[in-house]
């Protein structure tokens, strides 16, 4: 018996360690959606992170997207459009390059926007669309995505009941 608790020790344990290192990524992943669920995008969206999920309102916030596209991309744009329950509210857009490094190879690549919102933002469910286009506004992936903001420093919610 002692044999097989040894085994066990040295073969289990180490795999649900490494198995808890890759449980903060998956649980920290948003889903999305294409905004043309036909189109034949040239960059394809893989995942969506943000950290910290809810947004806590005054406090850094990480939005990243890793993606993939199969021609190297030069320079574009990247055009962030917020809703707050269906109303447009907000419209930034920035330099693809300063957004991650340019030019962007052939492979995986990963877009990194970090953001403070102020401490009078509204709490609650905000949708995000982002198109990304390329030189010569070429679009070159177009998605959306669902997010919260909390209240204060521990992003809690106030129940609706």
């Amino acid at each position: 018996m002692d044999r097989l608790a040894a085994r066990f020790k040295l073969i289990v344990l180490p795999l649900v360690f490494i198995s808890l290192l890759y449980l903060p990524s998956l649980q920290a992943t948003t889903d999305f959606t294409y905004c043309d669920k036909k189109g034949n995008y040239a960059v394809k969206v893989k995942g969506v992170a943000i950290s910290p999920n809810p947004v806590v309102r005054g406090q850094p916030a990480t939005f990243a997207i890793s993606a993939s596209t199969g021609k190297a991309i030069t320079g574009g744009e990247a055009v962030i459009d917020v809703s707050y329950f269906g109303i447009h509210i907000h419209r930034e857009t920035h330099d693809l390059c300063e957004e991650t490094s340019c030019p962007i190879a052939v492979g995986n690549f990963v877009l990194s926007h970090n953001q403070v919102l102020p401490g009078f933002t509204p709490p609650g469910s905000y949708t995000l669309k982002m198109t990304l286009s390329g030189e010569g506004n070429q679009e070159l992936t177009c998605i959306s995505f669902k997010f919260k903001i909390g209240f204060g420093a521990s992003g809690s919610f106030v129940s609706d009941s």
